[in-house]
């Protein structure tokens, strides 16, 4: 019973809307609602438990969304409050816990009156592969059958297009030649092209089924395109960035083979996939991006978004259409689309 009122409680944005629970007698049962959702970690029975310690920290479902949020760059109290919806009392008690646990730092940037970013530590990084675990699992079979899917479905392909006009977080990546690349060129429009993955031919690559899993074919037939249309974009104002959560030298071995001009870029501690909250599945222990692709502007907004992606090849020259049109616009001071 306790259990079922905790979970209610926590439904009701942490008393925030608990009247609707008031009864005779309630006010002990909330208390004690409100007590369990503060469990600590030194309330834990089983100290040996990464799993319980953990959980300690990040147990409540507010504080993981906090946690998710502030991995997409969200670090101020009322653009927390406002995405998240939360009472200021409840996302205060929250933020000064995760600033407490050191999963979150306080950073100021004003004085007068005195207020704060709140951004993760690198012991909140630590939780960035947490949040892709969560996405995928929460994809695949909460919102799914249960079945690998490298698709892109409907709620993900609605999550992905409701970042057009939004702004891509400050995330750098390492590409395949070892260096930093970051999602957004100030000088230039970004084609971020997001692919499950490609392999050199003897490497140790593809899993086994991997053809079997829907949406996984076509990497290197776009990967290869988009190679052949690299001079055609760049003449439109725009570069290519290939991202996928291979590790570094398996994309430096397939930049080879293929011959590729432009970057390939490793996620693979899920710092975009986490930031952007796009569509992963898993295959072989690994988590794998789903293909997609997104028009970023020199300031770093997303305007335009390809999901799901079901011709490889011929998605490579809408996005040229797509960067002609919205440079086009933008050379002529035209609102952009969308």
């Amino acid at each position: 019973m306790w259990n079922s009122l905790a979970v209610q409680w926590q439904k009701d944005g942490g008393g925030r809307n608990a009247a609707r629970m008031a009864g005779p007698g309630d006010g002990t049962r909330m208390r004690t609602c409100e007590r369990m959702a503060r469990m600590r970690k030194e309330d834990l029975a089983d100290a040996d438990c990464g799993i319980a310690q953990s959980l300690g920290v990040v147990g409540d479902w507010q504080s993981l969304l906090i946690v998710r949020e502030a991995a997409a760059g969200v670090s101020r109290f009322d653009a927390l409050a406002h995405e998240l919806g939360f009472s200021r009392r409840a996302l205060t008690e929250r933020l000064g816990r995760l600033v407490d646990d050191g999963v979150l730092e306080r950073v100021p940037y004003s004085t007068h009156p005195p207020r704060f970013d709140y951004r993760l530590t690198r012991r909140g990084e630590g939780l960035v592969p947490v949040l892709v675990a969560l996405q995928e699992w929460g994809t695949r079979y909460v919102m799914g059958d249960g079945a690998v899917s490298g698709a892109v479905g409907d709620a993900e392909a609605r999550r992905v297009h409701a970042l057009v006009g939004t702004r891509v977080p400050d995330v750098t990546l390492t590409a395949h030649d070892g260096t930093a690349v970051g999602l957004v060129d100030p000088d230039r429009w970004t084609v971020l092209f997001l692919f499950p993955g490609a392999y050199a031919p003897g490497t140790d690559g593809y899993p086994t089924g991997w053809s079997d899993i829907p949406g996984t074919r076509g990497c290197t037939l776009e990967c290869v395109t988009y190679a052949g249309r690299t001079a055609a974009l760049a003449d439109a104002g725009a570069r290519v960035l290939g991202v996928s959560t291979q590790r570094p030298d398996q994309l430096a071995a397939f930049a080879a083979h293929a011959e590729l001009p432009y970057a390939l870029a490793s996620d693979q501690d899920g710092l975009a996939a986490s930031a952007l909250r796009l569509p992963v599945f898993r295959a072989a222990g690994t988590d794998r991006l789903k293909r997609t692709t997104l028009l970023i502007a020199p300031d770093g907004t997303v305007r335009r978004v390809q999901a799901p992606v079901t011709d490889p090849a011929g998605s490579v020259d809408d996005m040229l259409d797509a960067v002609r049109a919205e440079a086009g616009r933008a050379e002529t001071g035209q609102p952009a689309r969308g």
